[in-house]
């Protein structure tokens, strides 16, 4: 009888209390001077901040076909009653709709696409496949914010993937302004790696997309990195959008105003950092939540 060889956990969390750890992995994966639509200037301030900005990453016309899309979406009675589909508890209304670029062609895509794929591939330094695509609906007057978290911590313990070798990219369908629950970064906490405490519950991803616990820093944790890092609030026109670290500390506030903010996000991961059994969770997530599937986007 052999015994399987035990992995190496870069990132311990979900242990018995909060540990941090200094990042193990590189931010940007490719060579200096690899040709792609990113600036080296743009590449350095990624390094140095876990985030980049593009003032128009699609046109308004484009806005207009992704809008129409979303709200095609989340009127689908038979998208409502998918499992893909994430209700806000209080009002009823659709909160997020997962896996949209199998769902869509109109945003399979945007995902094809040179300005967005070929951002990622330059980031990551290699073919990428899509780890996770979704569109957050936060219409006005209460919809839910994100609390805090890193995503990386998550996909790390729940999805299995092994190392920081993922970005995400939040395109705006909507204007986001200062007021409407915009997008919320520390930056340069990319550089750390905060693991939480307190065992992951099973199908813990059935009640995390609606408010997260399992996988949430403590307030003194949160503290500690806001005073190192600060926090910078993102607004933009429709069709702006802003890239960032998986292992950026991230959040967004309820919107209270009558102005909606919808985005699609689109989560990219290295076809060499391929997921592998959860680190820390009794179970895999779902595969619309957590791809299984590694084809690199063409």
């Amino acid at each position: 009888m052999t015994t399987a060889p035990a992995r190496t956990d870069l990132y311990p969390t979900r242990g018995a209390s909060e540990v941090t750890t200094p990042r193990q992995d590189p931010v940007v994966w490719s060579a200096p001077g690899t040709p792609g639509p990113i600036a080296t200037a743009e590449l350095m301030g990624y390094e140095r901040d876990g985030f980049l900005t593009v003032d128009q990453l699609i046109s308004d016309d484009e806005v207009a076909v992704y809008r129409a899309e979303l709200d095609r979406l989340i009127a689908d009675p038979a998208v409502r009653a998918d499992e893909r589909a994430i209700i806000e508890p209080t009002s009823q209304d659709v909160r997020s709709v997962f896996e949209v670029h199998r769902l869509s062609e109109v945003f399979a895509a945007l995902v094809r696409d040179e300005r967005v794929v070929g951002r990622a591939r330059q980031i990551l330094g290699s073919d990428v496949y899509v780890h996770q695509s979704r569109i957050n609906v936060k219409p006005g007057f209460g919809a839910s914010g994100f609390y805090w978290h890193s995503d990386f911590e998550t996909w790390h313990a729940e999805d299995g993937l092994p190392n920081m070798r993922t970005v995400s990219v939040s395109i705006a369908l909507t204007e986001n302004l200062d007021t409407n629950g915009g997008l919320m970064i520390m930056p340069g906490s990319h550089k750390s790696f905060l693991g939480c405490a307190g065992a992951t519950p099973k199908d813990n991803y059935k009640k995390s997309l609606q408010m997260q616990d399992a996988g949430t820093p403590s307030d003194e944790a949160l503290t500690g990195f806001a005073d190192a890092h600060g926090i910078r609030l993102f607004t933009g026109r429709a069709g702006s959008a802003t890239w960032f670290d998986c292992n950026c500390m991230h959040g967004s506030g309820d919107n209270i105003t009558p102005y909606p903010r919808s985005n699609v996000f689109i989560v990219f991961n290295s076809v060499e950092n391929a997921a592998v059994e959860p680190f820390a969770a009794p179970v895999r997530r779902p595969e619309f939540i957590g791809a299984r599937d590694f084809t690199p986007v063409r």
